[in-house]
């Protein structure tokens, strides 16, 4: 899961977490009023609904049992079905629709890069960060988000907020995940608050970016966004297998494969879910 490897170095004690978590909740609330005050509404409502969503979760997460597997993948597999329904309607029309080529290298580009950074974004494990490695992926990731949604929003006013709320549906799962997994480590759940206001921070600032004319550089653009989204939502599929996440977080004796072979099941049903949500959604919209 690209969001779930975390430990937590900086912020574990509780005034460490609370002083990075005050700040970072500061730091939205200026950047969401500016949103605000540009007639960004709709940027607004997505960062605080990423916000309040990862923070949440986060809270649930350091108050989480130990046999959670089942919340994992309904977790996952919501968000995933969800990210890649909305990424397929709403963000590769507008990629082709721009230009059907440069649209598509903008599709694989996304794609490709989103692997390369996260499988070499491993790397930074064998370097002695000064800051938590786990929290310094959650923030990046969820600027390089805030940063695709505020330049679509802000180049597409008229563009709905399903797309937005879709995109940041994985943020509560991601939240419950790292910090269901590592609070028994001693690392406090405010902490999660800077990369929760990561996306909406840096969605406010790229909103007033504007993209050339030019129907290649949109469709690439676009398409890079499509990209990317897509990676992220099939990094977030349910991986119910031996050694993944879902099966660390059994807390089972003995042979694990009956177990997995049931919460097969529940991935599968939960995806399907989540891409149906959107899809209702979208008709009652339209």
């Amino acid at each position: 899961m690209s969001d779930g490897t975390v430990g937590w170095s900086v912020g574990e004690g509780r005034g460490g977490a609370t002083l990075l978590g005050g700040a970072s909740t500061a730091l939205l609330v200026v950047a969401s009023g500016l949103a605000w005050g540009a007639g960004r509404e709709k940027l607004f409502g997505i960062a605080w609904v990423a916000f309040l969503g990862m923070a949440l979760a986060g809270w649930l997460g350091a108050r989480a049992p130990r046999e959670n597997a089942g919340a994992l993948v309904w977790g996952y597999g919501l968000a995933s079905g969800a990210m890649v329904t909305s990424a397929a309607v709403f963000l590769l029309p507008q990629a082709i629709g721009q230009h059907a080529t440069y649209g598509g290298f903008g599709v694989a580009l996304g794609l490709l890069s989103g692997f390369g950074a996260h499988t070499l974004g491993h790397r930074l494990a064998h370097l002695n960060l000064p800051l938590d490695r786990t929290l310094a992926a959650l923030t990046a990731h969820a600027v390089a988000a805030g940063a695709i949604i505020g330049i679509i929003y802000g180049n597409m006013p008229d563009l709905g907020p399903l797309l937005g709320l879709a995109i940041v549906s994985h943020k509560g799962p991601a939240g419950y995940a790292a910090v269901s997994r590592y609070a028994r480590r001693g690392g406090n759940w405010r902490a999660i608050l800077l990369p929760a206001a990561g996306v909406g921070v840096a969605a406010a600032a790229s909103s007033f970016l504007a993209l050339p004319a030019s129907a290649p550089v949109r469709g690439v653009v676009f398409g890079f966004a499509t990209g990317v989204f897509l990676h992220v939502a099939m990094d977030f599929l349910p991986e119910c297998e031996l050694g993944s996440e879902v099966h660390e977080s059994l807390a089972h004796e003995g042979d694990a494969h009956a177990v997995l072979d049931r919460l097969r099941v529940h991935a599968v049903a939960s995806t399907a879910v989540g891409g149906l949500a959107v899809f209702l959604a979208w008709f009652v919209v339209a």
